[in-house]
């Protein structure tokens, strides 16, 4: 077996390439949140957040300066050709808590399970661009 010098520089460009092809399939969408909310008992500040979809689909990550959160995601109520990306918050009087994370036709469960017991909750949508 012969071993070239060509194979020892091709073989890490490569790998390299197909990584950042890997990467770059990882979508993500900017939301921008206007109001502090909760996400399982953690608070989290207005401002931007990424919506980021996981390579092989399952998972969708939330992102934002100071936290971070993943969860795995399933086929939900959205049509297979919604490409939309929605954060829907629980509005609890002047607190608004995570309720999923729709990542086009792909849904979170229930995120906010102990507010699932009040009735008095309207619901705030905030969509991505």
């Amino acid at each position: 077996m012969r071993i070239t010098l060509r194979s020892f520089v091709l073989t890490p460009v490569v790998m390299a390439a197909a990584a950042l092809t890997a990467h770059s399939a990882m979508a993500e969408t900017n939301l921008n949140v206007p109001f502090n909310f909760t996400v399982q008992g953690k608070s989290c500040p207005a401002g931007l957040y990424k919506v980021i979809g996981t390579d092989g689909g399952n998972a969708v990550i939330l992102a934002g300066a100071s936290r971070s959160f993943t969860w795995l995601v399933h086929p939900g109520d959205p049509p297979p050709s919604d490409r939309r990306v929605v954060l829907k918050f629980d509005e609890v009087g002047s607190h608004h808590l995570l309720r999923s994370v729709q990542y086009r036709n792909q849904i979170t469960s229930r995120l906010d399970k102990r507010s699932r017991d009040i009735e008095s909750a309207s619901i705030r949508i905030v969509q991505g661009q």
